[in-house]
C-alpha cells in the first residue's frame, strides 16, 4: 500500500507521517510539500530517518508533477493549505490559489485516474462559523467568516460536487483546533509557549473570551488512521476531543507551566470578523471507532515539554526576517 500525503512538512501533515511512518513500516509513504515559511526543513530532516518515506518538492497546483507524484498511490490524505487566519487578511490570494486550486488538482487527477481507493480531504470547524449554543453536526450549513475559512469552506464544496459528479471515494474531515509538538510559532498556542520562554508579551485579541475546542495532535493522527480503515466514502466527519477553551484560559495554563507571571499577557484589539466560539458534534466519528486519548492538560504539558526541548527548531523560525516582518506587521506595538 502506498499513501500520498499532502502538505506532509507541515504542522500536522509531519505528525501523521511520523505517527504512521512507525506504527506501519510496511506501508510507504509519499511526501509531497512545496516548502513554504510553513514548512521547517528541521522537520523533514526527520521524517528522511524513515525508510518507508520518500519526500517531494513539489507546489500541488502543478499539475504534471503533481500527478506524477500520485501515480502509484493508493490513498490520498490532503493536508496542504495556507492555514493561517491572520495571513488571509493580509494576501487572501494565496489562500484561494492553494486551498481551492490546489485541491482542484488532486480531485481532477483522482477523477481521470479512477484508482483511488480513498481520498481523505482535511477540512476545519471555522467553515461553519461561530456558534453560540450547542454544537455544529455534518450537516450544518456552512457560514465561514474570514478569508481563510472562505478558501476551506469553497474547498469542501469542490469535493462534495466531485463526489456527486464523478463519484470519487473522497471523505471530508472537518477538525477542530489542534495543538501539539511541531506546529508554527505565529500559530496561537506555540506563540504563547514561545514568546513566555523568551520573556516576551503574549498578545491576545480582545478580552480573550473566545472560546475554541482543542484537539491534541497525536489524536487527530489516530482519527485518521480510522478514517482510513473504516471510514465511509462520501460522507463528512466532524472531529474534536469536545474541550472547550476560553483563549485567556489556555495562555494562563501555559504560564502556570512554564512559572512564568501573567504579566506577560498583554491584551490587543480584538480581530476583525473574529468567531466567538466553535464547538464541534463528534458522533459520527465515534460511531465507527474513534475517540481521544488526550485530555487538554496532558497534551498541553506534552506541548510545552516539547517547545521547552527543541529551542533550535522554532528559534530559527523565529529568528528568520519573514517571520519578524510578519509579526511586526500583526503586532505593531510589541
Amino acid at each position: 500500500m502506498k499513501i500520498a500525503i499532502t502538505g506532509g512538512v507541515g504542522f500536522i501533515g509531519s505528525n501523521f507521517i511520523s505517527f504512521f511512518c512507525k506504527k506501519h513500516p510496511e506501508i510507504q509513504i509519499v511526501n509531497i510539500d512545496k516548502m513554504t515559511y510553513a514548512a521547517n526543513p528541521l522537520t523533514l530532516e526527520i521524517l528522511n530517518t524513515f525508510s518507508n518515506h520518500k519526500f517531494f518538492k513539489i507546489d500541488i497546483c502543478d499539475t504534471t508533477k503533481i500527478e506524477k507524484a500520485l501515480e502509484e498511490c493508493d490513498f490520498i490524505i490532503h493536508f496542504a493549505a495556507e492555514t493561517h487566519v491572520d495571513r488571509s487578511f493580509q494576501n487572501a490570494q494565496d489562500f484561494l490559489v492553494t486551498d481551492v486550486i490546489g485541491t482542484f488538482r488532486i480531485l481532477e487527477f483522482i477523477r481521470k485516474k479512477k484508482a483511488i481507493k480513498k481520498y481523505i480531504h482535511i477540512s476545519t470547524d471555522e467553515v461553519y462559523g461561530s456558534i453560540k449554543i450547542g454544537s455544529f453536526s455534518e450537516s450544518s450549513p456552512l457560514n465561514p467568516t474570514n478569508p481563510y475559512a472562505a478558501s476551506k469552506a469553497s474547498a469542501d464544496l469542490l469535493v462534495l460536487s466531485y463526489i456527486k459528479c464523478y463519484q470519487i471515494p473522497a471523505i471530508i474531515a472537518r477538525f477542530t483546533n489542534n495543538f501539539g509538538p511541531f506546529q508554527h510559532p505565529e500559530k496561537f498556542i506555540p506563540l504563547a509557549i514561545t514568546n513566555a520562554i523568551e520573556n516576551k508579551k503574549i498578545p491576545i485579541y480582545g478580552d480573550g473570551t473566545q472560546v475554541r475546542d482543542w484537539l491534541f495532535v497525536e489524536d487527530t493522527c489516530r482519527a485518521l488512521e480510522v478514517l482510513i480503515e473504516k471510514g465511509v466514502p462520501g460522507n463528512i466527519y466532524n472531529v474534536s476531543a469536545c474541550q472547550e477553551k476560553q483563549n485567556l484560559e489556555v495562555v494562563q495554563k501555559i504560564l502556570k507551566l512554564l512559572g512564568k507571571k501573567e504579566n506577560l499577557i498583554v491584551h490587543i484589539p480584538d480581530r476583525v470578523a473574529h468567531d466567538k466560539r466553535y464547538s464541534l458534534s463528534c458522533e459520527k466519528i465515534k460511531e465507527i471507532g474513534f475517540l481521544p486519548s488526550f485530555d487538554f492538560e496532558k497534551g498541553l504539558e506534552i506541548t510545552v515539554k516539547w517547545y521547552l526541548e527543541n529551542f533550535n527548531w522554532w528559534k530559527t523560525i523565529k529568528d528568520s526576517k519573514e517571520f519578524k516582518t510578519y509579526y511586526k506587521s500583526r503586532y505593531p506595538d510589541l
